[in-house]
């Protein structure tokens, strides 16, 4: 008889975002960004635990108001330098200092609000038919091609950045986006390799429409846009 894995779902919200000043705990459409995810993470039925990981006392008194476990205020891994992978392998080890040990992480971003329960099931049914250490979530480019970017100089002049600029788009690869949707990992070799980007890392594909992940005011009018698509 295989064991079942224990999985914990962390929620890294950070206090401090500047481009969009207290981003995770925002209304959006009628309740809190973070509350969208952990709604998600909840109806989802995977999780031994949902941990929000945040150094911020209002973004934990909305995340237990939600119906997430904040058991601790981060201590580590707050500022905005730190990659994401560390602060959730801090919050790992916090729990682990408390007794509380588990075989996988799924991390799931405050601000992808788009995102469903039954993407978060698929996306661990992939991680495990995968058996990779490591998966992802991204998305694929559909109206906006990378492959016609163009950077502007001060004269509005523009450069193209890749020498397919002048294919068709029917003749260019397909290219896909990493999104933070859900990002999954097996936690020893999380620890072995400090990031989700380890060694044989894979990639979910995931629907690019609940795949939004808010870093200016203007994806959180696309994500408001897109809310009644998914």
């Amino acid at each position: 008889m295989v064991e079942k894995k224990k999985i914990v779902a962390i929620i890294p919200a950070r206090g401090g975002s500047k481009r969009v000043p207290r981003k995770n705990i925002l209304d959006f459409l009628g309740k809190p960004m973070i509350a969208w995810t952990i709604d998600a993470a909840k109806q989802s039925g995977l999780f031994d635990k949902i941990v929000v990981s945040t150094d911020d006392e209002q973004i934990a008194e909305v995340s237990k108001a939600c119906g997430a476990d904040v058991p601790f205020l981060r201590n580590d891994k707050a500022d905005d330098i730190s990659p994401v992978s560390e602060a959730t392998i801090s919050t790992l080890k916090q729990l682990e200092e408390a007794g509380e040990i588990f075989d996988h992480v799924v991390q799931l971003f405050a601000v992808c609000p788009l995102r469903h329960a039954k993407d978060i099931k698929d996306a661990y049914h992939f991680f495990l038919t995968s058996k990779r250490n490591f998966s992802l979530s991204c998305y694929k480019y559909t109206w906006m091609n990378p492959w016609w970017a163009i950077q502007l100089n001060t004269q509005n002049e523009g450069e193209w950045i890749f020498k397919n600029a002048f294919k068709r788009s029917q003749d260019l690869p397909e290219l896909f986006c990493p999104t933070g949707a859900v990002w999954i990992a097996d936690i020893k070799s999380l620890y072995e390799m400090n990031t989700f980007y380890g060694d044989g890392h894979v990639f979910w594909q995931m629907d690019w429409k609940r795949a939004v992940d808010i870093d200016s005011y203007e994806d959180i009018e696309l994500a408001k846009a897109l809310a009644s698509l998914t």
